[in-house]
């Protein structure tokens, strides 16, 4: 049932109450209904501004013609409280306009409740007079809406009635328009570019795309905070709104930003989705450590090896082997060096892949991927030469990333003369990510620590670091280009200004091996990690084909 007060009296019928009559007295629920206590309307006393009125007629009742406005008005808002169409519309001088136009809004907003309270009644003027009226929509938790306007009186043949017009439902309604609910999902999480990641509405937060950054479903959700898009409009014939009059269709909460970027995840995804093996992809903004794009194919059976799987780097991890050796004075780039088709060094052999540079460069050793030379200058280091240049570059780092759990690498100091000689090229013991090889990419780029982050200020450093001395970077960053010039990354030429390190390792028995590339184009960083590949080429095709679609 509705409500209806008037000043400092009130007498208010609500859903399943029983109702009290001006005497005190308790009616009783028969059949579902209220048993309303009559009153002779000559009888009711109005005080404007601060008398009160009474019960509302049961629905379909011959009550007494109301005749006098403020009666007229009273019948009206009891009735319209109660969503008692039928009573309601009579009291109107259009009955069937105002039965259409009242049952709509009742069954659009569907209000658990309805309270009217009826306002100052102006003295009539002549057949006319204006009544103020409250009205208040209990639309659901949280959700009350409260207005006031005004109903115009009119006089016909002795007997008084509200004039019908949109105005009698809401003050701003206009001809033709009427009222509408507008409800609907909105954003929770958005991407750096302000497009919707996680949304929001009543199932809760979910992707707003379940192709998505399937891998980051938990973190992003868990980071969103739900919000409700419920507003009430005035709309035209054609369902436009026309003004909010109560709520935010928008949302009540403004969504939290991540740097990633569904352009560069898009494009990571569909890059993975076209390799038939195991690929992954870890994209890094290197001027803010934002987490632009994490990609794996339904290939992986590791659900965590963008994150956190440790591989073996193979020569991309040249790049720790030609900083560490350059820091230390060993060589500068243009060095004269060693490049044997196979070379014993201590207890091992190593071999290139089918090719003798004979004495060559640092640098072109470097962009061809010598063994033979960087497990060489390996053999020269300090036992913790490798492990500190590995530091330099994120890849002992820790840091906790709100939603994540990442392991960026492990590279201790050899434990002895062949132990460093295998980690030179990426073999021995050292451990890499995807996502610490995306680092190190972005540490190279941007010339310091890289924190990785998913939000502004959701990363927490446990273990940072202190990136190469920018004199070493920039020669490190010459042999980096060479590769994509005129090494082993030559299928990247025709991508932009790329800089990177192919890499193969294998694993297990040595049957196997693994496919990367690491690099960057401008203020993207990025790793490609082919899982038995056996070849690196199809890691550098894989980061063209990413860079392209950019």
């Amino acid at each position: 049932m509705g409500k209806l007060s008037q000043g400092r009296g009130r007498t208010a019928w609500g859903e399943g109450d029983a109702t009290v009559s001006p005497a005190g007295k308790k009616g009783v629920l028969i059949g579902g209904a209220l048993a309303v206590v009559g009153i002779v309307v000559a009888a009711l006393v109005l005080l404007r501004g601060g008398g009160s009125t009474a019960a509302t007629p049961e629905p379909g009742s011959t009550a007494a013609e109301p005749n006098d406005p403020s009666s007229a008005a009273r019948t009206y808002l009891l009735a319209f409280g109660a969503k008692d169409a039928d009573t309601a519309s009579k009291a109107t001088d259009a009955p069937t306009d105002a039965s259409s136009a009242l049952q709509d809004a009742w069954a659009t907003l569907r209000p658990t409740q309805l309270t009217t309270k009826l306002g100052d009644v102006g003295a009539a003027q002549g057949d006319k007079a204006t009544a103020a009226y409250t009205v208040t929509w209990n639309l659901g938790p949280g959700h009350t809406w409260t207005y006031t306007g005004n109903l115009g009186l009119v006089q016909a043949q002795g007997k008084w009635r509200v004039h019908w017009a949109p105005t009698v439902l809401h003050p701003k309604l206009e001809a033709g328009q009427r009222l509408a609910i507008a409800s609907s999902a909105v954003p929770a999480v958005v991407d750096r570019d302000g497009k919707p990641l996680v949304v929001s509405g009543s199932g809760g937060l979910k992707l707003a795309d379940d192709k998505v950054f399937p891998l980051l479903r938990s973190a992003l959700t868990g980071h969103g905070q739900a919000s409700e898009a419920f507003a009430v409009e005035r709309v035209d014939a054609s369902g436009k709104s026309q003004e909010t009059l109560f709520g935010n269709p928008e949302g009540d909460h403004k969504p939290a930003a991540t740097g990633l970027s569904l352009a560069t995840q898009s494009a990571a995804q569909a890059a993975v989705d076209g390799y038939r093996g195991k690929a992954v992809l870890v994209a890094i903004q290197p001027s803010s450590g934002d987490l632009l794009a994490v990609a794996q194919n339904s290939n992986v059976t590791n659900a965590a090896s963008a994150f956190s799987g440790q591989y073996a780097p193979g020569s991309t991890f040249k790049i720790v082997t030609a900083t560490a050796a350059l820091e230390a004075g060993l060589v500068t780039p243009d060095s004269s060096v060693p490049c044997p088709l196979t070379d014993r060094i201590g207890t091992r052999t190593l071999s290139n892949e089918g090719f003798d540079l004979g004495t060559t460069t640092v640098h072109k050793a470097f962009a061809k991927s010598c063994n033979t030379t960087f497990a060489r200058l390996a053999s020269q280091l300090p036992a913790d030469g490798l492990a500190k240049a590995a530091t330099q570059f994120g890849l002992n780092a820790d840091f906790g990333i709100s939603g994540l759990s990442t392991e960026l690498g492990r590279v201790d100091p050899a434990a002895n003369a062949d132990e460093q000689v295998e980690d030179g090229i990426g073999q021995g013991k050292v451990q890499v990510s995807p996502m610490g090889a995306a680092v190190m990419a972005a540490t190279a780029a941007s010339g310091r620590a890289v924190v990785p982050r998913l939000w502004a200020d959701g990363t927490k450093v446990n273990t940072g670091y202190t990136p190469p001395p920018g004199s070493v970077l920039s020669a490190l960053r010459g042999m980096m280009r060479e590769v994509v010039t005129g090494g082993t990354a030559t299928g990247l030429s025709h991508s932009g200004s790329v800089f990177g390190k192919t890499g193969t390792a294998q694993f297990g028995d040595g049957a196997e091996a693994h496919g990367w590339f690491v690099g960057y184009r401008g203020d993207l960083a990025f790793a490609v990690f082919l899982e038995g590949a056996n070849d690196s080429k199809p890691a550098v095709s894989l980061g063209a084909k990413f860079l392209d679609a950019l």
